[in-house]
């Protein structure tokens, strides 16, 4: 799975881990993805969606019919 929320298209970070003696190595700061499903009213079917936490929190504010028409608009397939 990538990790990349459909909603808000956060995508990893990529920085150092630094030591002690301050050398430094490549890492990766990952997104908090999570699969969620959904009923959607106006598709009438469930929807797989992978989010972070921030997308789940913009599902509860704006509702799922309007996220899942911005994701379709900008041509995600859901």
């Amino acid at each position: 799975m990538s990790r990349t929320c459909q909603v808000t298209g956060a995508t990893p970070g990529f920085g150092h881990h630094v030591s002690h003696s301050h050398r430094r190595t490549k890492r990766r700061f990952d997104v908090n993805v999570q699969r969620k499903t959904y009923w959607v009213p106006s598709l009438n079917r469930r929807v797989t969606l992978t989010l972070s936490a921030r997308g789940i929190k913009t599902v509860d504010v704006r509702g799922i019919d309007v996220v899942v028409a911005d994701i379709q608009a900008r041509g995600g397939r859901i």
